[in-house]
């Protein structure tokens, strides 16, 4: 055997391998379109509105500045959920860990656990960028980790939620708007 048979062979591979892909029935289909054809295209997505937290914050422990920017991490102290498809409660324990870039605008990621008023517990990770001035709206994109039953559709669906101001620099807070897509 020489040094190429290694490379033959893969080239036998190769050639073998576009016979196939040329003859499936999928080449035969996209080979008989027309040349000006559009191809389908999917209807955009839509947005359900599932449900609203207010959440209520302490004050902001500041960590101080790190080579990614200056951090600082905000207790969740509780809150309320409200709505169409899930109502309960925010427990205490959770944080929304912040990262303030040198451009102005901020890296969050906050991890808290939800409360249904079944007694299911759901966690959640919500992450987002803020750029410009503090409370104004921001896109998120959160993900839930629901055990298994009831609420399946939290941990196996796409979501986003718009992060709005409420409460006061004596009582800070939150309102958080979930919307599922479809």
């Amino acid at each position: 055997m020489t040094r190429n048979t290694p490379n033959l062979r893969c080239f036998a591979l190769l050639v073998i391998a576009s016979a196939i892909l040329y003859a499936s029935p999928a080449a035969s289909v996209a080979a008989a379109m027309p040349q000006d054809a559009a191809p389908d295209v999917p209807a955009a997505p839509k947005l359900e509105f599932v449900f609203e937290e207010y959440v209520t914050l302490d004050k902001a422990v500041p960590v101080g500045d790190t080579a990614f920017g200056h951090r600082t991490i905000i207790p969740i102290t509780g809150g309320t959920v409200t709505g169409p498809k899930f109502n309960g409660k925010i427990l205490p324990g959770g944080w929304d860990w912040q990262l303030h870039l040198p451009n102005g605008c901020a890296s969050l990621a906050a991890n808290y656990m939800i409360q249904a008023n079944d007694g299911t517990i759901v966690n959640v990770s919500n992450k987002g960028v803020l750029c410009g001035p503090p409370r104004a709206n921001s896109y998120w994109t959160p993900t839930f980790e629901a055990p298994n039953g009831a609420y399946d559709w939290m941990t196996s669906g796409t979501f986003i939620d718009v992060l709005t101001g409420a409460g006061t620099p004596e009582h800070p807070a939150v309102r958080i708007r979930f919307y599922q897509v479809k």
